[in-house]
């Protein structure tokens, strides 16, 4: 049976990439091997991280003084990587809690030097995006942090902060390439593959270049930007399967016309799934209206039997992984690129006959 997976990662991919990968599995183009069982160092494989690079560039119109980078560690790496590697002037940085992967990247860069953190919306679980407003960046810092799009509580920035000139980092796994952004507006930007990009094992940072060479000459290695950048992401084997994948989607993203077009689909799908929310006598949405996520959809009956009820009756509808974190309860429908539009109906279509008989 057909499955529509609400994974809030892995998350699903798109059919026809799927499709390809199984197509070349086996034997990649006329190198006679697959990709998992190809040097990295091969001509084949520079091709793959080549093309996968300047079709990333492409779609997010990447600037030329920016590198992209294709590491592994996923985006909580990047909670210890960010501050090793641009916390090292001021010794300090702003951070804005807005829900647990926030949280535990202050954490993180709490080892390293000292943290701020102007306005947080834990009072609320984390239901809301604070307001801020550029007097709350009054001190000298090395960069500000803000999580774009918060995957357990369904809210978002919709609008990023004016940090008083001080550069601003994001972490956006759950949202890169659902929506438009200016990279220009960004000193860096990190992304876990496993939600928009492809599978798990690869993380994207795009990262402005005169930012590297900054970590200390203690740091390892494999944590500092400026050794990995040098070397073309591939200072040691790199996920190369995995970037074989993103390359797919990238370029899957491209044919169907790009970010533009995917942020019309997403704002289409979430507005077809809170406008049922709002008009429902039976499920409500846990975010805050002008705060609510494009990618990930929050909300309960108030009913926890009857949350777990809708759970199980989903999944035999083939409705699978709708299930909400513990944190917030309830449910939590994953909307990312790839889920098709019909998938969304299929949920609102169920929750309709879900609430008639509840």
């Amino acid at each position: 049976m057909k499955v529509y997976n609400f994974s809030p990662g892995p998350a699903c991919l798109p059919e026809a990439v799927l499709k390809q990968a199984q197509e070349e599995l086996v034997c990649y183009g006329g190198s006679g091997m697959s990709v998992m069982e190809m040097s990295h160092r091969s001509a084949d494989f520079q091709e793959i991280i080549d093309k996968a690079e300047k079709d990333l560039r492409t779609l997010m119109a990447i600037p030329d003084n920016y590198k992209v980078l294709f590491l592994q560690g996923g985006a909580s790496l990047q909670f210890s990587m960010v501050p090793i590697n641009l916390m090292t002037t001021h010794k300090r940085a702003y951070y804005l809690k807005t829900g647990a992967f926030a949280k535990k990247a202050i954490a993180e860069a709490k080892k390293v030097g000292e943290v701020i953190v102007p306005v947080s919306s834990e009072d609320k679980t984390f239901s809301y995006i604070p307001d801020t407003t550029p007097d709350m960046f009054d001190r000298e810092a090395d960069y500000v942090h803000i999580t774009s799009n918060n995957t357990i509580y369904g809210t978002r920035f919709t609008k990023i902060p004016d940090t008083n000139g001080i550069p601003l980092v994001s972490d956006m796994s759950s949202m890169i390439l659902s929506e438009t952004v200016n990279v220009s507006d960004y000193a860096l930007i990190y992304a876990g593959a496993q939600k928009n990009i492809g599978p798990a094992g690869v993380t994207v940072v795009i990262v402005r270049e005169d930012l590297l060479g900054k970590a200390p000459s203690s740091t390892p290695s494999m944590l500092d930007y400026k050794i990995l950048a040098d070397e073309g992401s591939m200072y040691n084997t790199p996920p190369t399967y995995g970037i074989y994948i993103a390359g797919l989607v990238f370029a899957h993203l491209l044919k169907e016309g790009g970010v533009p077009v995917m942020q019309k689909r997403n704002e289409e799908k979430a507005k077809l799934l809170y406008d049922y929310l709002d008009s429902s006598s039976l499920f409500k949405p846990t975010a805050e209206k002008k705060d609510r996520s494009l990618m990930n959809v929050t909300f309960v009956t108030g009913d926890e039997a009857l949350d777990k009820k809708f759970i199980s009756e989903a999944k035999a509808h083939g409705i699978v992984n709708i299930k909400g974190h513990r944190s917030v309860g309830g449910m939590r429908a994953s909307i990312y690129n790839a889920m098709p539009i019909e998938g969304v109906q299929t949920l609102i279509d169920f929750m309709k006959e879900f609430e008639k008989n509840a």
